[in-house]
């Protein structure tokens, strides 16, 4: 029996989203095989039952952790390098590159030193947000450079609304990415391995509002999805090509969904995310894009713990002294 720890809530904007894939993983962990602890950690950072202690060896009971802590807090590689303290294998990516993932700037920086396509943007910070300083063509998107789930983002028209979109984004984080608006469709497409990933099949987000935002993706239920996503051979290789190139440029383990844009005047495909904490509800597209590939939800979860327990096994070897 494997004693698993589901990490869940935390303290982000996307903490309800956190508590709803956490039950799904819950409810689909095969009594059978695990033994499940759910740790739910509040809005203001306290654990419940109490918390994982820094120290190896003095967390009994936990064979390895499946942290489900969406955005700050989660997927920024804090919690990430608790576990690494702590001694305890995790599903997941690790601290450097869940960082590199949640950082928007960062993962740019890394996707364009490896040759993959980005959407032209600027940084600005909050102490210094000015919107004279951003040249770009309208529209523009304005975005905090660490959250998920669409959270703090505005489509901006024109350069009268550009002040007020960078001071909401600033309410949720210190650095804020201003990127060039593409016109085109939104695909998806999740990725799992350790040294070896592979790509599912993608799939395509068709928005019921002007762009894929926190409502459509959790309140409305009215955007819609296509899996497999209608593209060419060609095309659905090469986004899984770019998936798989964008996962190693910012050394992701274990698993990630990438998203991208496709540029309707080009045909350019820009990889727009990288998210080393994907949802996992009952609508997220993660683990669905894998079931229509040939793995099961429970498969998925299943193989998804083997890889945080074959991870944490070879790291074993290397040596922390002389």
């Amino acid at each position: 029996m494997i004693r698993v720890a589901v990490l869940c809530g935390g303290r982000s904007g996307e903490h309800e989203i956190s508590l709803r894939s956490a039950e799904s993983i819950i409810r689909a962990l095969d009594p059978a095989r695990y033994e499940v602890k759910r740790y739910f950690i509040s809005k203001q950072g306290v654990w419940d039952p109490g918390p994982i202690l820094p120290q190896p060896g003095a967390n009994a009971g936990i064979d390895v952790v499946f942290p489900v802590l969406h955005g700050t807090f989660g997927e920024d590689g804090t919690v990430q390098g608790l576990l690494e303290l702590a001694g305890l294998p995790y599903v997941g990516p690790g601290v450097m590159a869940s960082a590199n993932a949640m950082d928007k700037d960062v993962m740019k920086r890394l996707c364009l030193e490896r040759g993959i396509p980005v959407v032209e943007y600027a940084v600005l910070q909050r102490g210094a947000l000015d919107a004279g300083a951003v040249d770009l063509p309208f529209p523009v998107f304005v975005k905090p450079a660490n959250l998920g789930s669409s959270v703090g983002i505005t489509k901006v028209k024109e350069r009268p609304g550009l002040a007020a979109a960078l001071e909401f984004a600033a309410r949720f984080d210190r650095k804020i990415i201003v990127e060039r608006g593409i016109a085109g469709r939104e695909f998806e497409c999740s990725v799992l391995g350790n040294e070896s990933p592979v790509a599912a099949a993608p799939c395509e987000v068709l928005p019921s509002r002007e762009f894929y935002d926190y409502e459509d993706k959790y309140l409305l239920d009215q955007a819609r999805i296509e899996l497999p996503a209608r593209l060419s051979d060609e095309q659905t290789a090469e986004i899984r090509r770019l998936a798989v190139e964008a996962y190693q440029a910012l050394e992701c383990e274990g698993m990630s969904r990438v998203d991208f844009l496709l540029e309707e005047a080009t045909g350019q495909f820009y990889v727009n995310e990288v998210n080393t904490i994907p949802g996992f509800t009952s609508i997220s597209m993660y683990p669905k894009m894998w079931e229509y590939s040939g793995v099961p939800y429970a498969a998925l979860l299943d193989r998804l713990i083997e890889l945080a327990l074959a991870r944490h096994a070879e790291r074993q070897s290397t040596a922390y002294e002389r």
